[in-house]
């Protein structure tokens, strides 16, 4: 089994960025903690962040996956292209977000990608890509 993990814009500011919402981890910590936990679970994982809407889309649409974790940042409230892209491919997509963005400003908490996703995971920090992770897993068992 192969989950792919997408990481939307900004996210590789990770560490340096608003900690007080997002925290001290940056990418490559969160991407190291994720490719740990997938191959202790026997899982293939690949991660890929674009600060460009376009990329994240072609990533969805191209890649090899059987699951996509996909926190899609600011892309969460805007992006049609995305959700179009999640729901063309046909595969169970987990989304995540580090901050709970139901306590946010109100712009950002409507979800164009919930509709298309399996799941929602939002506020736990970078546990909830973890989380998202043993999800996939049970999501589609060896």
């Amino acid at each position: 089994m192969k989950i792919l993990i997408i990481h939307g814009p900004n996210l590789n500011m990770l560490g340096r960025r608003e900690a007080s919402i997002y925290g001290n981890a940056t990418l490559d910590d969160v991407n190291r903690q994720i490719l740990d936990l997938s191959r202790e679970l026997g899982m293939a994982a690949e991660v890929f962040q674009s600060n460009s809407e376009g990329g994240i889309v072609d990533a969805i649409q191209t890649k090899e996956y059987d699951v996509l974790i996909i926190n899609p940042a600011a892309y969460t409230h805007t992006s049609v292209a995305i959700r179009d892209a999640i729901a063309a491919v046909g595969k169970p997509a987990i989304e995540v977000h580090i901050s709970n963005i139901y306590k946010r400003e109100e712009f950002r908490k409507e979800s164009f990608i919930s509709g298309v996703a399996t799941g929602q995971i939002s506020g736990l920090g970078v546990e909830g890509y973890l989380l998202a992770v043993r999800a996939a897993r049970k999501i589609i068992p060896q």
